[in-house]
């Protein structure tokens, strides 16, 4: 009887032991969001996707025959830090003949159609919003004799976009002098690797100081794998419809440091790309003789379309 009180106590024991060890465990396990907030803002602020498409499985089919209608179900998902609402967002799909492929296949549609805004990752939901959006031609018409037809379908997304970027840089009016003053920072250049939330964001900051001022070169860049349009362009219809070479790689900015506007070139506030790579010039006078920390905050707007391709065969069916 002593023996088995004995050995009861004793899993009892061990069972605590291990809950008691599981229970302190630190750190996040594999599949898990971080719940560390600081950590999860982080990740919303960082990174260089925006607007992503996935075909879903078997949509569009590979093969379909003329007498069946055609569907492409695709998953749109805003992979950036910025909200997309109705008008800000839209897929659209080319590279078919519409004499064959009709019911307004090529029709763009909203990324948030049915959800009103699709939005951006956030510390809540760190995946973004996700929608799905429905392509269909009811009505395929292969011309007579053709027995086949092999288009490569063109998934185009357009849409507007905003990043923000918030360097800290030091500032010291009196840095090429000598001074007794213990300094609280250096001013040096600043990394911005990872991006901000969207796929244009800045690479990096390089800081100056010219007397009382500060002199900012802030090198933007596209970092996803799509191409820059201007912010100004029609997005309702540039999958279809041919953007101007005016429209290409231009990002429209504001920058401020401590929330005073600063003196920046070009000076119409558009950054012209080349290269994936452009670059803004900004001085600013600074209040105060001694060196502080303080953040330079860059706003960049701009447009952007990124394709997606789908091969598919439409066959003649049999008889007909």
């Amino acid at each position: 009887m002593k023996k088995s009180v004995i050995r009861l106590l004793l899993v009892l024991i061990l069972l605590a032991s291990i809950i008691l060890i599981t229970s302190c465990k630190g750190g996040v396990s594999a599949g898990q969001r971080p719940v560390d907030t600081a950590t999860a803002l982080k990740m919303v602020q960082t990174g260089t996707q925006g607007v992503e498409i996935k075909f879903l499985q078997n949509s569009p089919p590979p093969v379909v025959y003329d007498q069946n209608e055609l569907v492409a179900l695709v998953e749109v998902n805003n992979k950036g830090n910025y909200n997309l609402e109705g008008g800000d967002c839209f897929i659209q799909v080319s590279g078919f003949d519409p004499n064959i492929l009709k019911g307004g296949f090529g029709t763009a549609r909203s990324c948030a159609e049915n959800a009103g805004v699709l939005e951006g990752k956030n510390v809540y939901n760190l995946d973004g919003g996700i929608n799905q959006l429905e392509f269909k031609s009811s009505n395929i018409a292969l011309p007579q004799g053709v027995f086949d037809y092999n288009p490569v379908l063109n998934f185009v997304s357009c849409y507007v976009y905003r990043t923000t970027a918030n360097p800290s840089v030091c500032l010291d009016p009196l840095f090429y002098q000598v001074t007794a003053e213990q300094k609280t920072c250096i001013p040096k250049d600043v990394g911005m690797g990872g991006g901000q939330g969207g796929p244009v964001g800045i690479s990096y900051v390089a800081v100056d100081m010219m007397g009382g001022k500060a002199v900012f070169e802030i090198n933007v860049q596209n970092f996803g794998t799509g191409r820059v349009l201007s912010p100004y362009v029609d997005i309702h219809n540039c999958g279809q419809a041919s953007v101007e070479y005016t429209d290409l790689d231009k990002v429209e900015y504001y920058v401020t440091l401590s929330g005073v506007a600063l003196n920046c070139k070009p000076m119409d506030h558009v950054a012209r790309l080349n290269n994936n790579m452009g670059k803004i010039v900004c001085t600013g006078d600074l209040p105060t003789s001694s060196a502080y920390e303080t953040p330079l905050t860059v706003d960049l707007n701009y447009g952007y379309i990124q394709s997606w391709t789908k091969p598919i065969k439409i066959v003649r069916t049999p008889g007909s």
